[in-house]
């Protein structure tokens, strides 16, 4: 990616805070490059504009935080849940 591009990106989308090193040095936290292969993922495959990008995302958050956490207990049970059933499939009688 174009350093060009990254810096207009930065200024684009607010999320995107790279560290600085004492001499200026931009470093990029692992959520940095997750967010700007997201972003470039919207904007290059999507077709996205800068704009559209940002509610893509905006919007991709809210559902993710929608959601709630995850209850490792509640997620267990419906796995168990789902395999009797995959079980009870298979085991049933093919010809009735």
């Amino acid at each position: 990616m174009p350093t060009h591009v990254l810096r207009f990106w930065e200024s684009e989308f607010k999320k995107i805070k790279p560290l600085r090193t004492p001499s200026g040095q931009r470093l990029y936290r692992r959520k940095d490059v997750e967010l700007i292969l997201e972003i470039k993922h919207c904007l290059y495959e999507k077709k996205f504009t800068i704009e559209g990008a940002r509610r893509y995302l905006k919007q991709e958050k809210q559902t993710a935080t929608d959601s709630g956490p995850i209850d490792p207990m509640s997620l267990l049970a419906e796995i168990r849940r789902e395999l009797s059933e995959i079980r009870d499939i298979l085991d049933s009688d093919p010809l009735g």
